[in-house]
């Protein structure tokens, strides 16, 4: 059976003050786009709704797309909160083959766990943000994973995620990949498609688009 999911394009108004809060907190970007999946998902709402997002700026707009494998109801985000179009993924899922050339796109937050010495083996490492080479290899490795071989990889730096639902606000190092790949693992890619990729899903990182290769 063909996996099916939905992919809302949100082209933000900027004049809206709700936009405007949840530009500045991610944590109330997430809440904003829950609005949009059923309220009777119980526990884990995000994972069992496979809602993951990703925030987009150009000198003319700033989108999100939203990824979800339920029904979207665009009515309930705030009023005049953007232009909303949203399409059935059902085609790209059905399409995808070995050796099928794509192009991709997603908003990754590489990062890796402290070691820590032997004598503090029951404690957990902090995590370490990843930046330059070490972030391309960490993403390199995650997409064979996931079922593509990268031919090529632009990284571009992205907006931190920041988050203020604490008494210290974090702040979530993001970095935007773009590029040419090969489809190697149908059923990897699918898996990696509608869970998203790496840590930081919540706040906006994990989001995998892909397109078809042009000649």
């Amino acid at each position: 059976m063909t996996p099916t999911a939905k992919l809302a394009r949100i082209r933000l108004n900027p004049q809206s003050r709700a936009v405007a809060r949840d530009l500045r907190d991610a944590t109330q970007m997430h809440r904003t786009l829950m609005r949009l999946v059923p309220d009777d998902l119980g526990d884990s709402p995000r994972s069992r709704s496979g809602l993951l997002f990703r925030v987009e700026s150009t000198p003319e707009a700033t989108t999100v797309f939203l990824q979800a494998t339920v029904d979207l109801d665009e009515r309930a985000l705030p009023p005049a909160y953007g232009h909303v179009q949203i399409k059935d993924l059902s085609p790209m899922f059905a399409a995808l083959r070995p050796d099928l050339p794509v192009r991709y796109r997603i908003t990754l937050n590489p990062c890796r766990r402290e070691r820590l010495p032997l004598t503090q083996k029951n404690q957990r490492g902090k995590i370490i943000p990843l930046t330059g080479a070490d972030a391309d290899q960490w993403w390199a490795r995650r997409a064979e994973s996931a079922g593509l071989r990268l031919t090529t990889l632009l990284p571009t730096p992205a907006a931190p995620a920041r988050r203020h639902d604490n008494e210290a606000p974090l702040r979530h190092s993001l970095i935007r990949y773009d590029g040419t790949a090969t489809v190697t693992d149908p059923h990897a890619l699918t898996n990696a498609l509608l869970s998203g990729i790496g840590k930081g899903k919540p706040y906006g990182a994990g989001l995998l688009t892909l397109a078809p290769a042009t000649a």
